[in-house]
Order: structure tokens, then sequence, then C-alpha cells
């Protein structure tokens, strides 16, 4: 799991606009009236002791931009209180870099945001490096029972200073909701990176269990998913099929491609449990008969022999039975590693920055054309949540961090 600083925990970010907080932040009365309403409107983001009250404590003034930062006392814990418009501790205002990292969601090198927006290359890796310390699952899905509960995993293949490494990652809803990396794709190895997933959920729902998760049919994969949730469904995804009769058989065997293709698409459209498995077992007895090359064949043979992990879906209204969600998430995935030539420092920095990147995939506004399809809610994680707390896009992904979007007990208790 990737680890959060305990002041990080600690740190309660609010939807205050920048006039009302200059205005309030002098008074401790005016202050606190302003946290109340945001209490009564937005109690998530806030501590869950504070309900039993809490009372203001002491200020500062952060020495980099000159503003003032009040801290609260709840149940003998101290909260800092930071404003939406600030980033965490204190390095910039949202207004002067919340465009240079919606860029980078498209990857534009962090020479190119210095080269355009000023500062330097680090600066703006430290920034998206340090969106990776919250927690993914806290900080996209606001409340428990928007936890899905059909899921799609997979791991991507990258390298690290030139070796090879995984990055098992979660979606869900058309969000990023874990990603971790590991060095190898085994059970062990598996289980860890995707335990990240379960840990996070738990935090929001501590009974939490998904009902179901499509997987490629990697044996490690399966089973890091059956150890972590005993009462998951795991499913294979069907499309997989297909891609690999594709690959082997298009340019060799076209027409009888097209053919095959054709019956998948009639099995996958068929609208009951039995009706696909009847037309899987009489399209590979099609194939044995009339002796298809193996390229073909070999696959189909799979797909029946395993035809209860495809057909299990049937069972369970809404899973996922091909992977194509995370597909489209891990193409843009794939250009993030390619542009940035993969990882180069440790192991945590690597889980640290694609964690970072996962942020602002989810909270970044999509094309307007999407955003009109969904009735003016900008990114997937507005979609999955069904509001924003705020129309700029960073101060609504730090909003959604607030305790580093953890529901726990702080890390570090006064």
């Amino acid at each position: 799991m990737a680890k959060t600083s305990p002041r990080n925990n600690r740190t309660i970010c609010t939807p205050f606009c920048n006039k009302t907080y200059v205005d309030t932040v002098e008074c401790p009365q005016k202050f606190r009236a302003q946290l109340d309403d945001m209490i009564a409107r937005c109690p998530e983001i806030f501590p869950l002791e504070i309900q039993h009250g809490y009372r203001m404590k002491d200020s500062y003034v952060s020495i980099r931009l000159n503003i003032r930062i009040r801290r609260i006392e709840v149940e003998n814990t101290n909260f800092t209180i930071r404003p939406s418009f600030v980033m965490p501790y204190q390095t910039a205002f949202t207004k002067d870099i919340d465009n240079a990292l919606f860029l980078r969601k498209f990857d534009i090198p962090f020479w190119a945001l210095a080269h355009v927006f000023g500062r330097n290359a680090s600066f703006w890796y430290r920034l998206e490096s340090h969106l990776g310390r919250f927690s993914i699952v806290g900080t996209t899905i606001k409340e428990p029972a928007k936890l899905p509960a059909h899921l799609v995993a997979d791991e991507k293949h990258t390298k690290i200073r030139g070796k090879k490494c995984y990055i098992p990652t979660t979606v869900a809803e058309g969000c990023i909701l874990g990603v971790a990396v590991t060095e190898k794709a085994d059970n062990a190895d598996l289980e860890r990176g995707y335990s990240t997933f379960k840990q996070e959920a738990l935090d929001l729902k501590p009974k939490y269990s998904p009902k179901t998760v499509n997987t490629d049919g990697w044996a490690a994969t399966k089973n890091a998913f059956g150890n972590l949730f005993p009462s998951i469904c795991i499913l294979s995804c069907f499309l997989h099929i297909y891609i690999k009769i594709r690959d082997r058989s298009k340019k060799k065997h076209r027409e009888l491609f097209i053919e095959v293709a054709t019956a998948l698409w009639e099995c996958f459209q068929a609208t009951t449990r039995r009706s696909f498995s009847q037309k899987i077992r009489r399209l590979v007895e099609t194939a044995q008969y009339e002796s298809y090359p193996d390229v073909i064949l070999a696959p189909l043979k799979k797909l029946k022999s395993n035809i209860v992990d495809y057909s299990m879906a049937y069972k369970h209204r809404g899973s996922h039975r091909t992977s194509n969600m995370l597909d489209r998430l891990m193409q843009g995935m794939d250009r993030h590693m390619y542009n940035t030539r993969y990882f180069h420092g440790s192991l945590e920095a690597a889980e640290q920055n694609i964690r970072g990147w996962a942020h602002i995939k989810n909270f970044a506004p999509q094309n307007p054309k999407t955003v009109k399809q969904h009735a003016g809610l900008k990114s997937p994680s507005e979609q999955l949540n069904g509001r924003r707390y705020h129309d700029c896009w960073l101060q609504n992904l730090l909003i959604s961090s607030s305790l580093g979007g953890f529901r726990g007990a702080p890390l570090n208790p006064k």
C-alpha cells in the first residue's frame, strides 16, 4: 500500500473561495461559522469525530504564500485547515498551476510545462507525484454506497531502471481505483499489489466485498483476488479469446477469421447462460469437424474448457464480461509510460508517480462532447459521484483528498 505521511492525514481541505477565506480567517468566530456550514454540507471531508464538536486552536502565516492557516482540535487531535485554492504544503495557489497539471493528462513533459508556465521540471514532477500520497479509493469515491460491486483488473507490463516490472490495476465505473508497482507477477507480489485497493476500500467501507472481477485469466491474478476477497466471483474476459485469434489469424486466414469472429460475436450476444454455452459448443464442434487451423482451434477449445469462467457473468447482473473499460484506461497508461520512458527511480517513487497520474486521470475534465453526454459532469470521478465540490477540477480533487482521502483515525494522534 502506498505510504501516507501522518501530517497529510491530519489536513482538512475545505471549499473556501479566496475572498471569503481572506475575510474570515482573521476572526475565529467568523471562521468557525463558515466551518460549521461546511461540516453540515460536506461531512465526509472532515474527521468522523468532529460530530462531537471541535475547538479552534491556533494559526500561523505561510512564509511561502503569505496566507494565514488555522488549526482546530478534534478529540485531542490537531487538524490543519487548508483552503482548496492552496496546494498541499503551501507550494502554490491552484489558479497558477491547474492548467499545467491538466496538460499532464496528455503527458506533456515536465520540461515543456516549465518552459510555458515557469518554475522548473522538478517542481512539476513533485506536484504530480505528491498526489500519489492520497488514497485513490477514498479520494475518488465519496460515499461508501458508491463502491462498485463489479471490478476489472489486469497488470500493465513496464520497466523500472530497465528491468521488467508490473502495475496491478483495478478499475470500475470508468475510474482507476487501484494501482501499485510490483517486481514480479507471481501470486505473492500481485496479491500485495492488489491489496492496496482492498485496504483503501475497507477504509471507506469496512465490510466491503465486491461481487465480481473480470480478469484476463492469468492464474496469479485470479489467485490474488480469490485470497483478498474469498466470496468474489472471478470472470474471464471474453474479449481476450477474440484478440488471441485475431492476432494470429487475421492476415493468414482472413476469410476464416471473419467467419469465426462473426460466430463469436453471436455467442457473446446470447441472452442466457444456456444459450451462450450451446453456441460455444457448436462453434467448437464446427471448428473441429472442418479442421480449422490450430491458431483458431486452440483458443476456441480453451474457451470451451473454461466456459464456466465466461458464462458465470449471466448470474451477476451488471458484471463485466470483457476488460474493455480497463483496456481503454490502460491505453492512456501505456502512452504515459512510453512518454516518460518508463520508471527511473525507486519502486516507491514509481508507485507514487503512477498513483498521481491515476488521480489526474480520474479528476481532469474530459472531452466537451463527453461532458455533454453526462449532464455537465466533467470527469470520471464526478460522473461516479454525481456531483462535484468545486468547478475547478484541481480544487475538486484537493477537496476530495481531504484527510488524505482516508476515513479512519489519524496516523499519529496528538
